[in-house]
């Protein structure tokens, strides 16, 4: 399975390793919400990092030419590398109602792209709650449990319908401090393998609100 990962800075502690996030991607968040107010669906754009856009080309054997473009032929092969996900992943998309998680469909490719020497890619997750979710009072949440994945809500997040989000930032202070107390709390060696589970701490939070 191929995980994407988003940037944010290296933290700066002064702890003995400090390996965390590895890869970086800008995201952005649409969700789609009918008429009525109900939440249809969540739409996704992951923005990788140039470094790890070039593993990707590596990988696939892409871009022989080194121009930082690919052909239609190689696009053709590069879409929906993002998307064979492995059973259990929740795609780093959290949504949630009255603290109950929302469950989402499977990915639904909706477009592969390479833009100023990056990969863009877009999907679609249908939500497959068995009775209607309003919208309203939803909150949406992306990241990666183990950090490996810092993702930056900086791509903006849309909402149709009769709705409006609020995105609140992290707070990368308390984010910070939380890594740092439980990276001391367990012995160095372990500190890689065992990263503790802080990606909540360092995402933007989107709390939706509906007319009516």
């Amino acid at each position: 399975m191929i995980r994407t990962f988003a940037t944010l800075a290296v933290l700066a502690a002064p702890l003995p390793v400090l390996a965390h996030p590895h890869i970086f991607v800008d995201s952005g968040l649409k969700l789609e919400v009918d008429a009525e107010g109900f939440l249809k669906a969540a739409e996704v754009t992951w923005v990788y990092d140039d470094f790890y856009t070039l593993l990707v080309f590596e990988d696939m054997m892409l871009d022989s030419d080194f121009d930082g473009a690919l052909t239609p032929a190689e696009l053709e092969r590069l879409k929906g590398f993002d998307l064979n996900w492995i059973d259990g992943y929740e795609g780093d998309l959290y949504l949630t109602q009255r603290d109950t998680q929302l469950s989402l469909g499977a990915p639904e490719h909706l477009s592969t792209e390479v833009r100023d020497g990056v990969i863009i890619t877009r999907h679609r997750r249908p939500v497959t709650e068995p009775v209607p979710v309003l919208a309203n009072g939803v909150t949406a949440r992306m990241y990666d449990p183990t950090y490996y994945t810092a993702y930056d809500l900086n791509r903006g997040v849309e909402i149709t319908g009769p709705c409006a989000a609020q995105v609140t930032p992290p707070n990368l202070d308390q984010a910070y401090t939380l890594v740092e107390e439980l990276l001391y709390s367990m012995p160095t060696e372990q500190a890689e393998d065992a990263f503790p589970e802080v990606g909540s701490a360092f995402a933007s939070t989107v709390a939706v609100a509906c007319e009516g």
